[in-house]
């Protein structure tokens, strides 16, 4: 075989990636492989360039020779050729597929160490649990390793034997043309193993349901759908694998006086008729107590006042949000006698001169006015 540069066989650049190596190689492979090209030497050359540059270039202390000594570094029984010994009829597709279906040149499958599942806990808090944070206890229900059997599945007494239709590894492979597959193996389960004596306790799933009580500390502001991890609170791993994780989900509960926006605030106060054409100094409440403000006269239903930093400081925020009071004129109800002939007196007085005592009906009345007239 002539001895070109591996890299241009491959045609790479020198400073190229183990990924970068492994894709020209594949793409190669499948364009010149022989049971693709029948009766054409030029691509079993081709195929076995290419083969012998990636195995010398994939390889991290055969490449450091190569780039050093070039094809020098393996004359004389050096570190070993490149592909001497492994012709085309040898070839294994699992080279190219095997980290896509799992498996590799020597068949040793799937892993059957899995990681636990994770988990997800709702938890209701109020708002002002939110604001100033919290520390609390949790009831989790989860599946954990069965002490009677240790998590083997088998009877005490008994072991779990190697599924022979696998050969433990829990997968079987499916070939067809040159295409190696491999898939779940069918009698296992892709445990690679068979229980022939289940465990009474867990009926041989090696996992028993448990609940188990957790402390949670949710820390100052947090919002809706918030999530707070519990590293390995989760499911119990399979097969000695490594627990999930436990994401609690943060609700607020819905507040009798205040909206949350973000790190605002917002509530409505409800004030006289009196209160807010004289004007005059009303309480409002907020998270840490009652703070007063001033009512200006003349103030109009719907006016917003604005309490800066007496809203939530956020998880990721550097200051408070605000408190936005909302003021709502109420209507009075249930009026007496006097109360009535009082308010027929004032409107009377007010119904001579209507557009400077009402500037808001006088400007509506005229929109109207000249919507009619056009």
């Amino acid at each position: 075989m002539s001895k070109k540069d591996y890299y241009e066989v491959l045609g790479i650049n020198r400073d190229a990636s183990d990924e970068e190596i492994k894709k020209a190689y594949r793409k190669l492979a499948m364009k010149h492989h022989p049971d693709r090209n029948p009766d054409n030497p030029k691509a079993e050359e081709r195929f076995k360039e290419a083969k012998e540059a990636y195995e010398t270039l994939s390889d991290g202390q055969k490449r450091a020779a190569y780039d050093q000594y070039g094809h020098a570094a393996f004359e004389s029984g050096g570190m070993g050729g490149g592909a001497s010994g492994a012709g085309a009829a040898g070839f294994d597709f699992s080279d190219i597929f095997g980290d896509i279906f799992g498996g590799g040149r020597g068949g040793g499958g799937r892993s059957n160490v899995h990681r636990g599942a994770d988990l997800r806990y709702n938890m209701e808090i109020t708002l002002e649990q939110a604001a100033r944070g919290t520390e609390t206890q949790i009831r989790v229900p989860t599946m954990a390793e069965c002490e009677t059997c240790k998590g083997s599945g088998a009877k005490p007494g008994t072991t779990p034997t190697s599924c022979t239709t696998c050969g433990g590894h829990g997968q079987v492979r499916m070939q067809q043309g040159f295409f190696s597959i491999q898939q779940t193996c069918p009698r296992c389960h892709g445990t690679g193993k068979i229980v022939a004596s289940p465990c009474k306790d867990c009926s041989g799933n090696g996992r028993i349901k448990k609940h188990k009580t957790l402390s949670v500390k949710i820390p100052a502001g947090v919002d809706n759908d918030d999530r707070i991890r519990l590293s390995g609170e989760g499911e119990h791993g399979v097969n000695g694998g490594p627990p999930g994780d436990l994401y609690v989900v943060i609700h607020i509960k819905p507040h009798a006086v205040f909206q949350r926006d973000h790190n605002d605030l917002h509530c409505e106060m409800p004030i006289s008729f009196s209160a807010a054409a004289l004007g005059g100094e009303i309480e409002i409440p907020t998270l840490d107590g009652v703070a007063r403000i001033k009512i200006p006269a003349e103030t109009q239903s719907g006016k917003i006042f604005r309490l800066r930093g007496k809203g939530i400081k956020g998880v990721r925020s550097t200051s408070h949000g605000d408190l936005h009071c909302h003021v709502i004129v109420e209507t009075p109800v249930n009026l007496t006698e006097r109360q009535k002939e009082l308010l027929r007196e004032f409107e009377t007085i007010n119904a001579t001169d209507s557009g400077h005592h009402n500037p808001r009906a006088k400007s509506w009345m005229d929109k109207v006015k000249d919507f009619f007239a056009t």
